[in-house]
């Protein structure tokens, strides 16, 4: 054995851009741009297989430079294929909402792909979606318009309930006016007056003098014969 090459069967991960011109059209014609990020190993009983079969060996090259070129053959187009064909399958505006599917379902696809090849699919993730800037733009001020109209509506709510209050409030005070109204007679005044002598009257700190008075409130003052 003249020369041995060592190929490492822990996990890489590589990255997938699809930024620029690399953009992909949505369903509705939206340009998105995004990446894409996939987990692999080489699998140890088949490490012959992938230097003999998907990878191309110079003179003094590092293991992780074979690697990458074994990648770039066998699983870099497929890949990426996948991915620019789910992400057209969808909307624009729907694609957030659906990255977790998205890449649940490109990691399906390449693990078929890979099915009894050199390659293990670990994971696939999709991430970093990124609309163009008049759709971003439009969408913040779609979201800063429904915070301030549901604002507004928080408003008015607060400004009828407190309205009804005071709609209820006067009505209390009607009714209670009504009421006083009612009882407010003359007879109830004099009687009323009655009671509050009298509570003088029996108080021992309390000394009341009677004062006849004639008209407009004048006291009387007159000498009144024995007789009378």
């Amino acid at each position: 054995m003249l020369d041995t090459l060592n190929i490492s069967v822990t996990p890489y991960t590589y990255n997938e851009q699809f930024t620029g011109n690399e953009s992909v059209l949505s369903r509705d014609n939206l340009k998105i741009s995004f990446l894409v990020h996939v987990v692999w190993r080489v699998r140890e009983e088949k490490v012959k297989d992938f230097v003999e079969g998907c990878s191309t060996i110079y003179s003094n090259e590092h293991s992780d430079k074979i690697v990458e070129t074994a990648y770039n053959n066998y699983l870099r187009e497929p890949l990426r294929t996948f991915a620019r064909d789910e992400i057209q399958k969808l909307d624009g505006l729907m694609i957030k909402e659906q990255i977790t599917p998205i890449g649940e379902t490109i990691r399906q696809r390449v693990t078929m792909l890979t099915t009894n090849s050199p390659f293990e699919i670990t994971s696939v993730v999709v991430g970093n979606i990124q609309y163009p800037e008049q759709v971003a733009n439009a969408v913040a001020e779609k979201l800063a318009s429904t915070q301030v109209l549901e604002r507004k509506q928080i408003e008015i709510a607060i400004a009828q309930a407190e309205a009804k209050r005071r709609v209820a409030e006067a009505d209390g005070i009607g009714q209670s006016m009504q009421i006083i109204n009612e009882r407010l007679t003359s007879q109830y005044i004099q009687h009323e007056a009655i009671e509050a002598q009298k509570a003088m009257v029996g108080s021992p700190n309390h000394t009341t003098i009677y004062i006849p008075v004639g008209a407009m409130g004048v006291p009387l003052a007159e000498t009144m014969a024995a007789k009378k």
